[in-house]
């Protein structure tokens, strides 16, 4: 089972890969990072992106995870951004302690390939080992 360093560098060998980082969404802090970052820094880029994520996860508070047959795990599975260059994938990690990070890939949108990314960014945080 995968750290996070060995995590982050499977997601780095997905097709159009440019930059991975796994991030407390809570605290907007990253616990991780390898490649690129679409701002120059990946810190930043990390509370960016926890902005997204935890908005994310507050809109579905008020859904579906007060709904009495609600899932347990994350609040959300996974979110997808695209933008003229490329996508953002976050994929929200479930953990024995409070589920607060997730996985944020960023792929060229010539080059990546955003079925086969979310489908191995699923499996990655199955297996990530936090701790």
């Amino acid at each position: 089972m995968p750290g996070i360093d060995e995590c982050l560098l499977e997601a780095m060998a997905l097709p159009g890969a440019r930059g991975a980082s796994l991030v407390d969404w809570t605290s907007g802090l990253a616990l991780g990072t390898t490649g690129e970052s679409p701002t120059g820094d990946h810190e930043t880029t990390a509370a960016e992106t926890a902005e997204i994520a935890r908005a994310a996860a507050e809109f579905d508070s008020f859904t579906a995870s007060g709904a009495p047959d609600a899932p347990p795990g994350p609040p959300v599975e996974d979110l997808i951004v695209t933008t003229r260059a490329g996508y953002h994938v976050l994929r929200f990690v479930e953990t024995s302690f409070d589920s607060s990070v997730f996985l944020h890939l960023w792929l060229d949108r010539d080059t990546g390939n955003l079925a086969l990314a979310r489908i191995r960014l699923r499996d990655l945080a199955e297996r990530l080992v936090l701790g």
